[in-house]
This record gives structure tokens, sequence and C-alpha cells, in this order.
């Protein structure tokens, strides 16, 4: 199913909408802690700082959101109140493992630097995600008269992608050939995500 028409017929349905929302939430949660996770205990930037509160505060915004289907819906992150919850879980993780093998042997590094390396490349990758699904979902809010909007969230990670690209450029003067091999990587692991999701959302009888 097409990442857009699925998306239109998840915002049909009120629960599996909730859920949608909380996935998101999990999502950025998630990569809210790992950010924090590859922080040096002393080094740590500004830069990276604001990512993780930013990314936390998507995390707490999306879940706010889901009050406005049903305040009751969705107050965990409990398998049941996400949707397809195995390749929900799998897919930043499987993301950071296959891109620190990758960087480890692209650049040789030793565990801090591996960190860093890995903060860096996959915040891009998913930055980059991130520009490609919140218009795209903000788009059907809109044309569905929805109270849910994610138009805050569309202008920070657009910020965040513009700090990537800066920070990555000091890095490395060969960064984009290396972000490719990560970005064909998660755009594998997210096909596989948005399938999971399409298959459950097809199992689900609307009226």
């Amino acid at each position: 199913m097409e990442f857009q028409k699925l998306l239109e017929r998840i915002v049909q349905d009120d629960s599996t909408h909730a859920k949608w929302l909380n996935t998101l939430s999990f999502m950025e949660n998630a990569g809210a802690r790992k950010i924090s996770k590859c922080e040096h205990p002393v080094s740590v930037t500004l830069i990276q700082l604001k990512h993780a509160a930013e990314e936390h505060r998507h995390a707490y915004y999306l879940k706010k959101q889901i009050g406005k289907i049903n305040p009751e819906l969705c107050k965990t992150y409990q398998e049941h109140e996400l949707l397809a919850p195995v390749a929900t879980r799998q897919y930043l993780h499987s993301l950071d493992i296959k891109a620190c093998r990758y960087l480890r042997s692209a650049f040789n590094l030793n565990n801090e630097e591996l960190k860093y390396a890995a903060y860096l490349f996959v915040t891009y990758a998913i930055e980059v995600r991130a520009d490609e699904l919140y218009p795209v979902y903000q788009d059907i809010l809109t044309k569905e008269s929805s109270k849910i909007m994610v138009k805050s969230i569309i202008l920070e990670e657009e910020g965040h992608l513009e700090e990537m690209i800066s920070q990555l450029n000091e890095f490395s003067p060969d960064w984009k050939q290396h972000a490719e091999n990560i970005l064909a990587v998660e755009k594998m692991l997210n096909d596989e995500w948005i399938n999971a999701i399409a298959e459950e959302v097809s199992q689900l009888d609307y009226a």
C-alpha cells in the first residue's frame, strides 16, 4: 500500500489513528534516548543536547495529540497500543546496529568515536525520513480538517537536518557517499516497517 493511501486509511479510524500517533511518539522517544546514549560524558555539544531535548518534546507533543482523539487511548507504549509493535521496536535498533557496523569499518573508529559517528549518520538518516513523513501526514490532517497538527515538528525537523549536515561536513569531507549507504539501509528498514503497518491496517474491519 502506498504510504499516503495508508495514512489516509489510518486517520479514518480513531483507535488506529491514536495508535499511529503513539507509534510516532514511541519512535521520537527512542530517537531521543539514542542521542542521549551517544553523548560523550564531558565533550557533549550544545547541538546534541538540543536535539535530544527536541526529540523528547516531539514524543511528548505527539502523545498529547492523542488526547484530541480520546484521552483514554494509548496511555503507555505497550505492544497493543502501537502499530506493528515488533517492526516499530526493531526499526531504530536495527538501523543503529547496521550503521555502527558500517561506520566502524569505513572510518576505523574507537568506541567513543563510533558513538559520535553513529549519532551523526543515524540521526541524519532519520531526519531525512522525517522530512518526508511528517509533511505527507500534515497534508492529510489538513484535508481532513483534523484538530491534530504536526506543523511545529516539521519546522524543527528541517532545522535538525540542516544542523546534521553542518556537523557531518566537519566530521568528514566525503560524508555524503557514506551517508548514501546508511540511507539505503534506512530505506530497507523503513519499507519493512511501513509494510508491517499496512498489513496490520489492512486486516482492520472499517465500517
